[in-house]
């Protein structure tokens, strides 16, 4: 991803999900501090309350938390809440809609399971 902020979301949104990015492929274990919002702000060019508001969203869903006096850290258990709200995610953005259109198409679900495994080695 690099350190592009896309404008057509909020950034806070976008750095909470770099972080959760970070953490389900293992580059920010569990228990491990993460980058501080100046960090984070510096390194994405953006304001530190924008940074801060994106890392207390994390707070919020119990993913992170905060050492008094330390930083923030990632919670024990964090990887596997964000692995089921990905996957719940993907569900409805993708497999739903997937769907929805092969049925506006006429095709079964037998059809596009087929569609699945002929291609899904080859995208």
């Amino acid at each position: 991803m690099g350190n592009q902020i896309d404008d057509s979301r909020p950034i806070f949104v976008q750095i909470a999900e770099r972080i959760e990015d970070d953490i389900l492929q293992g580059g920010l274990p569990e228990e491990s501090q993460v980058p501080s919002t100046n960090q984070f702000a510096a390194f994405y060019g953006i304001n530190p309350a924008t940074a801060a508001k994106g890392v207390n969203l994390l707070v919020d869903q119990e993913i992170l938390y905060k050492k008094r006096g330390i930083g923030m850290f990632v919670s024990t258990g964090a990887k596997e809440k964000l692995t089921e709200k990905r996957r719940e995610q993907f569900f409805e953005q993708y497999v739903v809609t997937m769907i929805r259109e092969a049925e506006k198409l006429g095709i079964t679900r037998e059809q596009l399971t087929d569609m699945i495994r002929e291609r899904g080695g080859r995208v």
